[in-house]
């Protein structure tokens, strides 16, 4: 299969939404460690600047805290009262009880589905800490999945295991592009199934959105037209029998990395988050030639000093296509901070939690809020485990010439 290299092309819609989420993303890590810390005085904020790093914020933590009031109440130390110290208000209390709600409906079903997308059905908890936030798993989910779910999941030497499956749905191992052709079938019309199958309506074939001007280039068409004619390999199945330098291997790439965007809540993750499961996946070395190559179902952002990867079908105008009940409570964390942001100084009488009200958002909804970047690696310091920085800049690897796959 001849492959055509596109020019890459930016998509400030999908950059603000980066934004957005790493923000988010800050504020609940941040909301995880106060809450578990001894409520009986304050923390100091010099105790939380060592959290910078791991939260990816390029300003002080201490000015992150003072910008979002709504969330975290600074107070006099009882002991110093010129050290400015933080904890969490009536909001963030809420706000942490909807999370963990939102969390617990399935969390399981996406840990058992990423595990089941490996080699051995088992991965290091190192390697699955970073994806914590984006798979939206509780804090402490290495102890409380096992716990509640003791005949599917088991801890031991630092790593996760899906023991069976038999305790989870039937379609646990049906991939979303399966699961929606299933579903296209059963509603199809006999007026569309009597036609003869296109190759631009083939079953199993991946929802492409390509930049403005690639998706009507002749050779961009007939590249996607033999693309989309290569059988289709679930990304479930064994895939050990099949050369890894053939198109039909690179199509199953893409059909696990389309998996493995869709089991996430915001439908994007962190480039190098996959990379600490490349050879679990069975990825190939710099496995963001695949990203750069299918621009059409994949977008690629260099946004928050980091490398981060989009679903491109996961969004339609700006907003979630499937909004997970989780997705939904992270939005009115967004609302709290905006309106932290807005109205500090003037008082917070404007902070309303109410889910009528905080939907008819009015003129907070159409306020830009920039936000910080957001460390590859945020949730592990936070577990006391090592951090292994990243040498060189978030580019791509087919520029970097090293092993940074």
């Amino acid at each position: 299969m001849q492959k055509v290299r596109l020019k890459w092309v930016k998509n400030r819609g999908l950059d603000h939404l980066i934004e957005r989420t790493t923000s988010i993303r800050a504020s609940c890590l941040l909301l995880d460690h106060l809450v578990r810390l001894p409520a009986s005085s304050p923390v100091p904020a010099r105790s939380l600047a060592r959290l910078q790093k791991p939260l990816g914020l390029t300003v002080p933590v201490l000015r992150f805290l003072r910008r979002h009031p709504t969330l975290f109440a600074e107070q006099p130390h009882p002991r110093f009262p010129t050290l400015p110290s933080f904890s969490l208000t009536p909001a963030s209390h809420t706000l942490l009880a909807r999370l963990a709600d939102a969390s617990a409906r399935d969390a399981h079903l996406r840990l058992a589905r990423l595990l089941l997308l490996t080699r051995s059905r088992s991965l290091p908890l190192a390697s699955v800490l970073p994806l914590r936030f984006d798979l939206g798993l509780p804090f402490n989910f290495a102890a409380a999945l096992p716990v509640a779910h003791p005949g599917i999941f088991a801890v031991s030497n630092n790593r996760i295991s899906l023991l069976s499956a038999s305790g989870l749905p039937d379609d646990i191992a049906v991939s979303s592009l399966q699961r929606r052709n299933a579903a296209a079938i059963d509603s199809a019309t006999y007026r569309a199934l009597s036609r003869p199958p296109s190759s631009s309506s083939a079953p199993l074939a991946f929802p492409m959105r390509f930049p403005r001007g690639y998706g009507s280039m002749k050779k961009v068409k007939a590249w996607m037209d033999e693309f989309h004619r290569l059988p289709y390999i679930s990304p479930y199945d064994d895939a050990s029998g099949i050369d890894p330098e053939s198109d039909i291997y690179e199509k199953r790439n893409i059909g696990l990395l389309h998996e493995l965007l869709g089991l996430t809540v915001h439908k994007m993750v962190r480039r190098n988050a996959i990379r600490l499961l490349r050879e679990e996946l069975g990825l190939p070395h710099k496995f963001t030639r695949l990203f750069t190559r299918y621009p059409g179902v994949f977008y690629l952002s260099l946004k928050c000093k980091t490398t981060t990867v989009v679903l491109r079908e996961g969004y339609e105008r700006g907003k979630l296509v499937e909004q997970h009940p989780l997705a939904a409570v992270r939005d009115k964390v967004h609302y709290v901070m905006r309106t932290g942001v807005l109205y500090r100084g003037k008082g917070l009488s404007k902070l309303v939690l109410d889910e009528d009200v905080a939907e008819e958002g009015g003129a907070l909804d159409g306020e830009e809020f920039r936000g910080e970047g957001m460390d590859e690696d945020a949730d592990v310091e936070c577990f006391g485990m090592e951090i292994v920085d990243d040498d060189g800049p978030a580019v791509d690897e087919d520029d970097e010439g090293d092993s940074d796959g």
